[in-house]
């Protein structure tokens, strides 16, 4: 299995991955043109694409998905659940490439496994198996719980929200106290120190390597977001290079990881 994010946080959300003989989008919040663009800087052609699966509805990670899919005719797959509020959004979408799933599925040779997270519309993190190889995306979602934390248990590899730095938020000037109260809510998004929360878990249960993602332009900065994280898990006795390794994704194409 290989990874790389293309691009994360609120200006457009996309990431790559190959599975067995299977290469996959998770989200597509950007242009077609600019997706197109960022896939040919990592090798790609377009039309190789086997398949976009959807987190959610939010235009941040669908940006590109109804003419993408539709000039190369790739399959779009997205929660039952999700798809009411996709509907009337990918228009362009052929019904046969409109693919439905509510439980785990098999792509590449590897599993799919999709879990709910609390957000202001139905929302879902995933976590990609092949053979002993787990990945874990979780990001757009207002707080943590057991069960979400349980399904990226043992993950190598974890993509995490850590969208804003929660002073920053609330002295801010640019936002009305209620979209600040909607960002802080349990609906919302993950700041750094629930971010760290996690990053301590994982650590201790066989993550080796954390990228921070969905980052606000905003409300927060990639060496705040690294910093806060790793001053809060060294509380812990957690050394970030040593117990486990973190990077920070922003709208530049990330580094390319490959699972074993």
């Amino acid at each position: 299995m290989r990874v790389i994010n293309l691009a994360s946080g609120s200006d457009g959300n996309i990431t790559y991955i190959e599975m067995g003989d299977k290469k996959v989008l998770l989200d597509l919040g950007l242009t077609c043109a600019r997706a197109i663009e960022k896939l040919q800087k990592i090798g790609i052609k377009p039309n190789e694409i086997n398949a976009i699966i959807i987190s959610h509805e939010h235009s941040d990670h669908i940006k590109g998905v109804d003419v993408f899919s539709s000039k190369f005719n790739i399959p779009v797959y997205a929660h039952q659940s999700v798809w009411l509020g996709l509907d009337e959004k990918l228009k362009k979408v052929s019904n046969n490439n409109r693919i439905s799933f509510d439980d785990d599925f098999s792509l590449g040779g590897g599993s799919v496994c999709p879990f709910e997270v609390p957000h202001d519309v139905k929302c879902f993190g995933f976590k990609f198996q092949e053979n002993n190889s787990k990945l874990g995306v979780v990001t757009d979602l207002g707080h943590l719980n057991d069960s979400i934390l349980s399904s990226i248990r043992g993950c190598q590899l974890v993509y995490i929200e850590a969208n804003y730095d929660k002073k920053m938020l609330m002295q801010g000037t640019k936002y009305p106290l209620s979209l600040k109260l909607r960002i802080d809510g349990p609906n919302g998004h993950l700041s750094n120190i629930d971010s760290a929360e996690a990053v301590k878990f994982l650590s201790l249960t066989g993550t080796r390597q954390i990228v921070l993602s969905h980052l606000s332009q905003e409300n927060n900065s990639p060496l705040l977001a690294y910093n806060t994280i790793c001053d809060e898990i060294k509380k812990e006795g957690l050394q970030e290079g040593e117990d486990l390794k973190i990077d920070v994704a922003t709208q530049n194409i990330g580094a390319f990881f490959k699972l074993k």
